[in-house]
């Protein structure tokens, strides 16, 4: 199978945020998806090794903020490419960037044009992701900006990949631009776990490309 034609489905692009009562955290998800209008209720899926997914596991709470194409490549960054568990990511944002909703949790003002408020119904083990499905409580409108395409991402956001001069194998991770250097990790790319998944943005091998 040619894997590249998931690539042809059309996703919006998210932070997902959520909290505790020791500090709140977020990250970036393309898997928001409207269930039923009445309900209103809307589904997620997180990979489980995302700091974020816990959060929501102990809450049943979160917010999403809709990216807009006003966003820059460093909101990706900050809330895509490192871990929670590492870094406190609202300690270092600018505090115009983002404000707290009525449910205690934060949600992105600067380059998204929207978010909601949900509270989780029912939690499903994917296996390597959860699926949340959940309410809508809150929403409100932030701008007039076209959403965020995952499309549009690919082709006008995220830097286009330098070639990395290497004595091994260098692969690529078309998701986010990351770099597996062979010469410089020292293990071959086809020798690392079937459940390997790319530091930045935790998807697996299959999304990694030999640099040509």
């Amino acid at each position: 199978m040619d894997n590249t034609v998931m690539f042809k489905l059309t996703y919006g692009l998210f932070v997902l945020t959520a909290a505790d009562d020791k500090k709140a955290n977020g990250c970036i998800i393309n898997t928001a998806i409207q269930q039923t209008a009445e309900p209103n209720r809307v589904s997620i899926t997180v990979n489980k090794q995302n700091y974020t997914e816990g959060l929501i596991q102990k809450s049943g709470k979160f917010n999403l903020s809709f990216i807009d194409e006003s966003a820059e490549f460093s909101l990706f960054q900050h809330f895509g490419f490192r871990s929670g568990r590492d870094a406190d990511k609202f300690a270092d944002l600018d505090k115009a960037a983002y404000e707290t909703a009525a449910n205690g949790i934060p949600y992105i003002k600067k380059g998204c044009n929207a978010f909601m408020s949900l509270k989780v119904e029912q939690t499903i083990d994917l296996g390597s992701h959860t699926l949340f499905i959940a309410h809508v409580e809150d929403g409100e409108n932030l701008s007039k900006n076209a959403s965020m395409s995952y499309a549009f991402y690919h082709a006008n956001v995220k830097p286009k990949p330098q070639e990395v001069k290497s004595k091994g194998k260098v692969w690529v991770c078309k998701i986010c631009g990351y770099v597996y250097d062979e010469d410089k990790e020292g293990v071959a790319f086809e020798d690392l776990p079937a459940d390997w998944t790319c530091p930045w943005c935790k998807h697996g091998k299959q999304d990694f490309e030999l640099q040509k």
